[in-house]
């Protein structure tokens, strides 16, 4: 297994370019067949693709996913955070009880926000490994980054998932599609209730909770790749403090009461649409980073440090923010092109109502590779799967699911997501790809089981 694994893993690093090249190589691909596959003449398919990459709802679905990650890292940063992650090192006293926590804990907090989870797994793997590193005990510290990023495995199916946020949102569905009989039947939104706490989500999610980090475990156990290790250490809080007068202005920024005063207000609006709303409707993109942006302030106490700590989130946002509008543009071809449904008739033609789910599932595990982005790979796929969906009488909440697993199954595959991890831990990709990819295989059997029996 692990022979193959480093095949795979010496494949993609000697073809596989950027993801943006790869973007724009599936832009090309998608025009030519656009050209080949349907009866639409280049400058239609042109103005689909122009139009789909500056979509204003779409551009703004960018900006919320970035917040995302910018304002999860942020409450990443806070000393609250890093506080949490002192008291799991106490209990990390080896290789494998401490990728047993790091993956509990990663799985645990990326459930909650991605942003959130994929920092605090790569700063909880780097301190665990900083703490056994001055007790002399020899560790498996690629084991421990693959533990730290196990959380984007279960992200999407989860509070900041990008299609099940997106969907709650009134009318996005429909914004989605153009066939007149499918708008139809599609509903105005599909809540929460439906999605990330269905009871086959529920089910998928608490067994990766539980048997994912006892995969680690077991991994570690039989692994024999200990060794001392010699971190360059790097400090995750506010560091010096400046003695010199401070002028009226800079009181104002660094005042803990203002700052903990504001965000605490920001907080006690999102606590209070949770307790006096009837559904789940109100948890969508907005809310999400409403109330990140009331905690972040709220655990940074003050306005600097909120900021200091965003200048160093933003750095992790340059994928999304130039790579969604291609994708966007490869979802305006498909759909200005007629595209969308001589892809629509194959899965059709090849699916059933019991099989189509767990093609979903595969298809959006394969696409993730190429497009390693859970709101753009969306905006891509979800006109097809919608409209198969339909036609095959299978239920759109449980063919969104499906996606949601394909998509982050292979984030195990594709590190894109794990270069912040990569940065804060020193690792190499290709340190921990046999590792990730082996957990792979255990999320998939668990998607694939909680598919079947739902």
């Amino acid at each position: 297994m692990i022979s193959i694994v480093r095949l795979t893993e010496k494949l993609f690093n000697k073809f596989f370019p950027s993801p943006f090249t790869i973007a724009v190589i599936l832009t090309l691909v998608v025009f030519l067949l656009a050209l080949l596959l349907t009866e639409q003449s280049y400058t239609k398919i042109i103005t689909g693709w122009e139009k789909g990459l500056w979509n204003s709802s779409l551009l703004s679905f960018t900006t919320q996913m970035m917040l995302m990650l910018v304002l999860g890292h942020s409450v990443a940063l806070t000393k609250f955070a890093n506080s949490i992650i002192s008291l799991i090192t106490r209990f990390c006293k080896d290789t494998a009880s401490s990728v047993f926590f790091i993956s509990f804990f990663s799985i645990l907090v990326s459930f909650l926000n991605w942003g959130l989870g994929l920092i605090f797994g790569a700063i909880l793997a780097k301190k665990v490994g900083e703490n056994l590193a001055r007790n002399r005990v020899k560790i498996n510290y690629p084991l421990f980054g693959a533990a730290g990023y196990c959380g984007l495995m279960v992200w999407h199916g989860g509070l900041s998932g990008s299609a099940p946020l997106k969907i709650a949102e009134a009318g996005h569905l429909r914004d989605l599609v153009t066939d007149d009989k499918l708008l139809k039947i599609l509903p105005n939104n599909i809540d929460f209730s439906n999605t990330v706490f269905s009871n086959m989500n529920l089910f998928v999610s608490g067994f990766l909770l539980l048997l994912i980090p006892l995969l680690f475990y077991i991994i570690a156990k039989v692994s024999n790749k200990e060794s001392d290790l010699n971190i360059n250490l790097k400090s995750f809080e506010n560091k010096k403090i400046n003695t010199k007068k401070k002028y009226f202005a800079e009181k104002i920024d660094e005042s803990n009461l203002i700052g903990t005063l504001f965000g605490g207000i920001i907080l006690i609006l999102s606590f209070k649409k949770i307790i006096f709303s009837s559904s789940l409707d109100f948890i969508n993109p907005n809310f999400i980073n409403f109330s990140l942006l009331g905690l972040a302030l709220f655990l940074h106490s003050n306005f600097k440090d909120f900021l200091n700590s965003i200048n160093e989130a933003i750095k992790g946002v340059s994928g999304i923010l130039i790579q969604f509008p291609l994708y966007f543009g490869i979802m305006g071809i498909m759909t200005s092109s007629g595209l969308v449904y001589v892809f629509s008739d194959f899965f059709t033609s090849i699916s059933s109502e019991f099989t189509y789910p767990i093609y979903t599932m595969i298809s959006a595990g394969i696409v993730n590779i190429f497009v390693p982005s859970g709101g753009g790979q969306w905006a891509v796929q979800a006109p097809i799967i919608l409209q198969v969906a339909n036609e095959l009488n299978v239920s759109f909440e449980k063919t969104i699911m499906a996606f949601v697993y394909g998509d982050q199954l292979t984030n195990m595959l594709q590190p894109f997501w794990a270069l912040p991890l990569l940065g804060i831990t020193g690792l190499k990709a290709r340190q921990i790809l046999p590792y990730s990819m082996l957990i792979m295989l255990g999320g998939m059997t668990i998607f694939l089981f909680g598919i079947i029996i739902f």
